[in-house]
């Protein structure tokens, strides 16, 4: 049973708190069998995990639950890692293949990781699925699902432990 507080994506849109927001998914389509790299947006039922944000471009008050993320802080993408689909505080050093969350465009200025193949990881089936700004409307993703900034902002100061992100077929 879904919930009125659960984020859906419908088409090119999300769902939630009763007004929808356009959004971009994976250039590959949404896909019940996703993979490492193959650029789709998984389909399913996923939790949320902590929202992350740039204290340096973000107030911190306006996302009083939110943690700050840190310069070398990463997401590890690679399948023969054994921290694979984890952040990884502090990782500049990390000889595996990753995603860096500092960026220097605003993607990830507020980014929410989604749980997805998380915490029991099935290695090579998909990592670094996040809600994160897009970087041009419509514009496709790797997997991820995309926002403007001011949507994903909005979004981000009204979801809670028990909000849910609900990816079905389009």
């Amino acid at each position: 049973m879904s919930s009125c507080h659960d984020i859906r994506l419908i088409g090119n849109f999300i769902h939630f708190w009763a007004r929808q927001f356009p959004c971009s998914w994976g250039l590959g389509g949404i896909s019940a069998n996703k993979s490492e790299g193959d650029g789709t947006t998984p389909l399913g039922v996923f939790s949320l995990m902590d929202i992350l944000f740039r204290p340096d471009r973000v107030n911190p008050s306006v996302l009083p639950r939110a943690r700050p993320l840190r310069r070398f802080d990463i997401w590890s993408d690679d399948p023969g890692d054994p921290q694979y689909n984890q952040l990884i505080p502090f990782g500049h050093n990390h000889p595996w293949s990753h995603e860096r969350l500092w960026r220097s465009d605003h993607l990830y200025d507020v980014v929410i990781p989604v749980a997805y193949n998380w915490p029991l990881q099935k290695v090579g089936g998909g990592s670094a699925i996040f809600v994160h700004t897009w970087r041009a409307p419509r514009y496709s993703t790797q997997g991820c699902i995309a926002l403007s900034q001011n949507d994903l902002m909005w979004i981000a100061q009204r979801i809670t432990k028990h909000t849910r992100l609900i990816v079905r077929d389009l």
